[in-house]
């Protein structure tokens, strides 16, 4: 008999030296107050989302979803242009017109071409008549997108045609410009996202094949300041989500430039007394925002923007392998924040139905 149990203990032993980092989950022995939240305190827009062509069952699927978690309002983000936005904007609007936006995006082909600047702005302005009430640029452009000289820049001027249309049509930009700056650093024991770069290495963005995250933020901030009339929606914190400090010095310097949390609560919910004076501060120019459709995570966002709540989990391993805590945010910034400063900036929005 003693024998047995020391083998088991034995085996039991091996298998913990055995264990792998990405299988270590500890349980928290915490007892502290706890309140989770599945439904917003108030009805959201979320302008940073990503939906494809769907059937008509598909998209009332959606909406009962949305419903679920009070989104009033998803901001599709890929929209294309020509007749994939038109089949965009009647396959979502034309079923539920108040609740969905839909941006457009623009076609790089022909780049090389003289006239393409003046092309692709007749183009935006032919998707704004057909439904588009935005527009949205995707992390290839910067980093991946070339043309026959080499890497397009963000601040490029043969765009400037298409934010002028921007301004003029008072449609707000959002742009995705480069990817947290941990992938852009050596994959070492100091990188704080080693775990995912690990589990997914083609995140990473390595020197040799990439500029470095300091050019292309650069390039973005000063494309912003060349267009000072047009609005911009500096998607994912802008990746300073980790320094909150320089993100508001960014926002006090381009007062046309606007943010969004898509991706990055991470970043909020391990900081929540700078984040709340953060939130309280430019509560005028933060909006919600998702990324990626998945119902049951937008309860994370929840939690920590309306409690007070400490150490709760992120709702997903491989972006943060530390605890929540919750900002309490007064309701007139939480009220900002889900709905009010995107109705102030997206032309066509519904305007009843909404909390004073």
């Amino acid at each position: 008999m003693r024998l047995a149990i020391g083998l088991l203990l034995g085996a039991a032993a091996f298998a913990q030296q055995q264990m792998t980092i990405e299988e270590y989950e500890p349980k928290s022995s915490l007892v502290v107050p706890q309140n989770p939240k599945t439904r917003a305190k108030y009805p959201f827009v979320d302008i940073h989302n990503h939906q494809g062509l769907m059937p008509p069952g598909q998209v009332d699927k959606l909406v009962h979803d949305m419903d679920s978690i009070n989104l009033r309002v998803m901001v599709n983000l890929s929209g294309g242009s020509g007749d994939r936005l038109k089949q965009m904007v009647e396959s979502l609007k034309g079923r539920y017109p108040d609740r969905f936006v839909v941006f457009a995006n623009v076609t790089f082909t022909g780049i090389d071409e003289p006239q393409w600047g003046e092309r692709a702005a007749h183009q935006l302005e032919e998707d704004v008549r057909n439904g588009a009430q935005g527009l949205k640029f995707f992390k290839n452009f910067g980093m991946d997108l070339k043309d026959k000289n080499g890497r397009v820049h963000v601040d490029d001027a043969r765009l400037d045609r298409i934010f002028d249309v921007c301004a003029r049509l008072k449609l707000p930009v959002l742009i995705h410009t480069a990817e947290p700056r941990q992938f852009f650093d050596p994959i070492d024991k100091y990188n704080e996202r080693w775990l995912e770069l690990k589990q997914m290495p083609g995140r990473a963005r390595p020197p040799e094949r990439y500029p470095s995250w300091e050019t292309l933020i650069t390039e973005q901030h000063n494309l912003f300041a060349r267009h000072p009339k047009t609005i911009f929606i500096n998607a994912h914190l802008g990746w300073m989500g980790g320094d909150l400090a320089e993100l508001g010095r960014l926002m006090d310097r381009l007062p046309n430039m606007y943010t969004e949390l898509g991706a990055v609560l991470a970043e909020i919910g391990r900081q929540p007394r700078t984040a709340r004076e953060f939130f309280i501060k430019y509560q005028d120019r933060i909006l919600m925002g998702k990324d990626s459709w998945e119902p049951g995570e937008y309860a994370t966002y929840f939690r920590v923007f309306e409690t007070a709540d400490e150490y709760f989990d992120y709702y997903r391993k491989r972006h943060a392998f530390w605890k929540m805590y919750g900002l309490d945010l007064p309701d007139d910034v939480l009220k900002k924040v889900y709905y009010k400063n995107a109705l102030k900036i997206v032309p066509g929005m519904p305007k009843t139905g909404w909390p004073n």
